[in-house]
Parts: structure tokens; C-alpha cells; sequence
């Protein structure tokens, strides 16, 4: 007979490697489609790998577009997933880092069209970004807070709120005037976002958002803002008790969370679009609710899972064009490894417990 019992304990060892044994088992599974495909599995990983990372041939040279490519994709979902990460730490379950995503991309998109030194149009443009971002945020939090509205539902929803009010703006009053297309004005030359690798697109942008890991981490772990995340997340009875004003962190949290995601949104006007249009997100909102689930809803964890799931989004392109595999394995393997992620996390809690048949 086999139950689950609860484990007292885990290994430090063992929290490590759980991410690493979801990707390699979501791997596995995913082979297998592959393998229906018609294709080789070995040569088309392999060839992910390629597209993603480039060949040591090419980074010998000094080629580093395909890497740098694969941190630019990155960046975005370094910050959604920061953002998940830092909500579901206080048990506040932002679903809707996407439409704040969005916002932040429309208030950046704004800023970024008044005329300004360069310094000061990318630091307008982030602190309007983040502030839309947060006030995003900030609604379902409320709602829970003050109506108990299940926060997963009005988070979620809000993000198609966003979208449509983005659509309505750039098919309207907001429409580029020069171009006709249903894009938004570009942003002034001064708010690009400087280019650190010429013939590159790593810019400012990508940079921000690997220091803001080690920043969110330390604000997490080492700050009374963060004890509180935490307390208040682990158990809001005993928070209370302590005198924390839970509804009050709630709110914080949101309003740091969509800040963050707002970020990303900034990041790809200023430093990939320079300017807003519909599809200026693939679901990066989406996908940083798998990417703090594989860090574990560690901030510093954050980076490599964000890392890993562009490399598949990168080079699952590439893979469909020289082996015939669908695109979609890459979306395939993004879903499969929240999954394995989530079974993962059982076993942390959980450990089986073999007996003998029952009478």
C-alpha cells in the first residue's frame, strides 16, 4: 500500500534540485513528440540548443547574437516572473501580470513621446510604466481586501480589460498617423534604450532586469517589507497576531508586483518596438507564472528559469524550420514544465510511504 505522509524536513540538496529534475523529466515527456514528428530527438534538442546559446565556432569568433537574442526575449520574463514571485510569496495570486505588462508598456509608450534628454525620457518612462503597472495591480488586491473577491479571477480578468483598452487606443485616437497601421507614435530617439553589443539588441533594458533579481532577493530576504511578505503569506492569523497589518502588506505587494511587470513593458518599448502594438507581448505575463514556479518563487532562481524558457521559445523556431517540428512543441514544453514543477513540489511536502497490504 502506498500513502503520502508529510515530510518534517528537506534537504537543502533536494530543493535544488527539483527544478532540475522538472525540466529534465518535461524534456523526456516531450521527446516523445517529437519522436511523433518524425523527427530525431538528439539532433533537434541539439539544434534548440544551437539557435538559443549559438555554436562554440561562432561564440569564438565573437558572434554572440543568438545569446544575446535569447537574454533580450529573456528580460521581459525576468521581470513577470519577479512579479509572480514577490505576489505569490504573500499568497496574493496575481494572474494578471500580462495586462500589467500592457500597462506598462502604454504609460512608457506615452512618456516616451515627449521630448526629453535620454536620461531623463528612460527614467520617466520606467517610473510611468511602473506606476501603471502597480495601479493595475493594485485592483483585484483592493477588491480582495476591501469586497473578498477571489483576487485569481479579477487578476486574470483585468488582463483582458487591458488588452481591449490598448486595441481601442491604437485602432483609435492613438493610431500612428504616418504609418496608418494600428501601432502607437514612436518613441522620441532620445528614450532608446542604449545598445551595449553592437549588432545586437542587448540594451539597457536587459541589464535592469538581471540586477533587479539580486535587488527584489535582498528586499525579500534582508527587509521588514519582505518579513512581511513572507509572514503574511506563511500564515495571516500569526502575522495579525504580531501586529503586521496584513491588508495593508497585501496591497504593498500588489503595488510592487505590477510594478515590476509594468517594467517589462517599458523594456520592450524603449528597448525592442520603440513603440506600442498589439502584439508587443507573446504571453510574457503567462509565463512568468511558470518561470517563479520553477525558481520555487526564489528571486534569484528567477534568472536561470527565465533564461531556460526563452532558449525554448528561441529555438523552437529554428527547430521547426530544419527538422519539421511543430513551433507549438515550444508552448508544449512551457505548459509540461509547470506541470512536472508542481508534482515537484508535492514531493517537498510530501514523501511516499510504503506498507504492508491492508487486512
Amino acid at each position: 500500500m502506498i500513502r503520502l505522509e508529510a515530510r518534517s524536513s528537506t534537504p537543502a540538496w533536494f530543493n535544488l534540485a527539483l527544478p532540475l529534475a522538472a525540466i529534465l523529466a518535461t524534456l523526456i515527456l516531450c521527446s516523445g513528440l517529437i519522436a511523433i514528428a518524425g523527427a530525431s530527438i538528439f539532433e533537434s534538442y541539439g539544434i534548440m540548443l544551437q539557435a538559443a546559446f549559438g555554436d562554440l565556432q561562432a561564440l569564438r569568433e565573437g558572434d554572440f547574437y543568438a545569446i544575446t537574442e535569447t537574454l533580450v526575449r529573456a528580460a521581459p520574463m525576468i521581470f513577470t516572473g519577479l512579479a509572480v514571485a514577490v505576489a505569490f510569496r504573500a499568497k496574493f495570486w496575481n494572474i494578471g501580470a500580462e495586462g500589467q505588462l500592457l500597462a506598462g508598456a502604454i504609460a512608457g509608450g506615452v512618456v516616451g513621446t515627449i521630448p526629453m534628454p535620454g536620461a531623463l525620457a528612460m527614467l520617466a518612462m520606467a517610473a510611468a510604466g511602473g506606476i501603471a503597472g502597480g495601479a493595475v495591480a493594485l485592483v483585484p488586491a483592493w477588491l480582495r481586501v476591501r469586497l473578498k473577491v477571489d483576487d485569481v479571477v479579477s487578476s486574470l480578468l483585468l488582463n483582458s480589460v487591458v488588452y481591449y483598452g490598448l486595441m481601442a487606443l491604437i485602432e483609435g485616437p492613438w493610431k500612428d498617423p504616418l504609418s496608418g497601421y494600428p501601432i502607437s507614435p514612436p518613441i522620441q530617439d532620445s528614450a532608446n534604450f542604449p545598445v551595449f553589443l553592437e549588432g545586437t539588441r542587448l540594451h539597457l533594458g536587459v541589464i535592469v532586469a538581471l540586477l533587479a533579481a539580486p535587488i527584489v532577493w535582498f528586499v525579500i530576504a534582508r527587509t521588514v517589507l519582505g518579513f512581511s511578505i513572507r509572514v503574511t503569506g506563511e500564515n495571516p492569523e500569526a502575522a495579525r497576531y504580531a501586529g503586521i497589518r496584513v491588508e495593508r502588506v497585501l496591497l504593498s505587494t500588489a503595488l510592487l508586483s505590477g510594478a515590476l511587470a509594468g517594467l517589462a513593458g517599458v523594456g520592450e518599448v524603449g528597448g525592442v518596438h520603440y513603440q506600442v502594438m498589439s502584439e508587443i507581448s507573446p504571453g510574457f505575463g503567462y509565463s512568468g507564472i511558470v518561470i517563479a514556479m520553477l525558481a520555487r518563487l526564489n528571486p534569484l532562481g528567477v534568472v536561470p528559469a527565465a533564461i531556460f524558457l526563452s532558449a525554448v521559445m528561441t529555438g523552437s523556431a529554428a527547430m521547426s524550420r530544419a527538422t519539421g517540428v511543430p513551433t507549438f512543441l515550444g508552448d508544449v514544453i512551457q505548459g509540461t514544465a509547470l506541470l512536472m514543477m508542481l508534482v515537484a513540489l508535492l514531493f517537498t511536502g510530501y514523501r511516499l510511504r510504503f506498507s504492508g497490504a491492508g487486512r
